[in-house]
Order: structure tokens, then C-alpha cells, then sequence
């Protein structure tokens, strides 16, 4: 569910829960185009048959695909009213815990750390974990920081 609020509101929302996305499937398309995008080819990747014999038994996402999926998730927990523009400002301590198997559905879960006024704004950091379903580990923890300028 999308937390609507103003850019008003922003200072307040330091500690908050802003729950879950709704879970993605992860393509073999999806994993073919962001190697081809990243020059990435590595056979644990894009090559189905050969990755059932590989460690994790089947072709697996790029973590960094997987991170990229922070992108719209992120559109699906917060939605803030009142602003000219909408920076990703970066990221801070990310791992990858999990790989992701292709056709795994994955979720995001955000909470907003803190917020601070920077030249012209407030910068928001929100953990953010991207999970497997059925997982015991998730497939990425990180620190989102994002701007947002009145």
C-alpha cells in the first residue's frame, strides 16, 4: 500500500513502517536484457542448461538486477505531493545475501531511518530489503537515500 503524503509532511516521517511491495516474478527475459545492458554474460546467468549443473541449480539474477528492482518498488511504498523533483541520491552498505532464482518472486520492504534538510530540501534514508518468497535470507539489504526539493 502507497503512504501518499506532502512535502510538508516529510520531517515526520523519520521511524516509519512503510510495509511491503507486492512480489515481482524475476524473467529470464529480465535477466537476459540487464546482462546485455551490463555486458555481463556470465554463463550462471544466461545459460539455463548449464546453470542446472551450477551451484545454486539454476540460472540466477545479477545482484545488481535484483538491487535495481529498488527503483519500482520504491514507487509502490511512497508517494510524496508538493515537489519539483525527485533525486536518487544513492545507496549505503549493500549486500546480497540470497541469490535470486530465475522465476522467484521477490517483495521489497522499506523503513524510513531518518530524515534530514539538505540545500533546498530533505534527504530521506530508508532500509530497504528486497525478499524471496519462501526464502530464509533475503536477496539484498541496503540504505536507499533519496532527495526530495520543494
Amino acid at each position: 500500500m502507497t503512504t501518499t503524503i506532502t512535502y510538508e509532511q516529510l520531517t515526520d516521517l523519520a521511524g516509519t513502517d512503510l510495509g511491503y511491495t507486492e512480489y515481482r516474478t524475476v524473467t529470464q527475459d529480465q535477466v537476459n536484457l540487464f546482462a546485455d545492458a551490463t555486458d555481463d554474460h556470465q554463463w550462471i546467468h544466461v545459460d539455463p542448461e548449464r546453470a542446472k549443473n551450477g551451484p545454486f541449480g539454476a540460472p540466477i539474477a545479477h545482484g545488481f538486477l535484483t538491487l535495481s528492482l529498488a527503483v519500482p518498488f520504491w514507487t509502490e511504498l511512497l508517494d510524496v505531493k508538493g515537489v519539483t523533483t525527485k533525486v536518487n541520491y544513492g545507496l549505503d552498505k549493500v549486500r546480497f545475501p540470497a541469490p535470486v532464482k530465475v522465476g522467484s518472486r521477490v517483495r521489497m520492504k522499506a523503513t524510513v531511518v531518518d530524515v534530514v534538510e539538505v540545500t533546498g530540501g530533505y534527504q530521506i534514508s530508508v532500509d530497504q530489503t528486497i525478499e524471496i518468497e519462501g526464502g530464509t535470507k533475503p536477496a539484498v539489504v541496503a540504505r536507499g537515500l533519496y532527495r526530495f526539493y520543494a
